[in-house]
């Protein structure tokens, strides 16, 4: 039952990596555009909600009332993943291709959250605590994505820092105004 989780979180891996390689960094060069500050700052939110998620499902079964914080984790997601895309589309035009990725992100989040729910629900079964699992190449592969991703939560953290020394303050949710 977990097993299509975890691959479809390392498609998710995958297509996000190619999103800010391709589109953030080559492309829009985001850690370089004072502009983007605010969105560096929800990146570097996002990665590392991936980088505990990927490490997390890699090595862990979540039981009892840990199996909530994968579920808040989610939301975490969720909701960083929306306030992106309302300041994206405040900010700056985004590049077919880039859409076309968000796109896929968002509708592969659905698909491994809809495989998730009832992994969540047993798991919450089980008495409260981690045991440690282990999925073969799987576990490897989410272990490699999530060292990037914490990898390059620090790196757009250092940038949303490097960007903002003129003292400027902005708000980072769209949702604020």
């Amino acid at each position: 039952m977990l097993t299509p989780v975890l691959i479809l979180l390392v498609i998710h891996g995958m297509v996000g990596g190619a999103d800010v390689l391709v589109n953030h960094e080559w492309r829009e060069r985001l850690p370089s555009r004072k502009e983007a500050r605010p969105e560096q700052a929800l990146h570097s939110a996002r990665e590392l909600v991936f980088g505990i998620l990927f490490g997390g499902m890699a090595w862990l079964q979540w039981g009892g009332l840990l199996a909530w914080a994968i579920a808040a984790l989610m939301l975490v997601e969720i909701s960083i993943s929306l306030c992106d895309t309302l300041l994206e589309d405040r900010t700056r035009r985004l590049s077919a291709l880039e859409r076309t990725m968000h796109v896929l992100l968002f509708i592969n989040f659905g698909a491994y959250n809809a495989r998730l729910v009832p992994v969540l629900v047993e798991w919450h079964t089980l008495p409260t605590g981690f045991t440690i699992v282990h999925h073969g190449a799987l576990t490897w592969m989410l272990t490699a994505l999530s060292v990037a991703s914490l990898a390059w939560c620090v790196r757009d953290g250092l940038s949303y820092r490097a960007l903002g020394k003129d003292g400027r303050k902005e708000k980072l949710s769209p949702l604020m105004g």
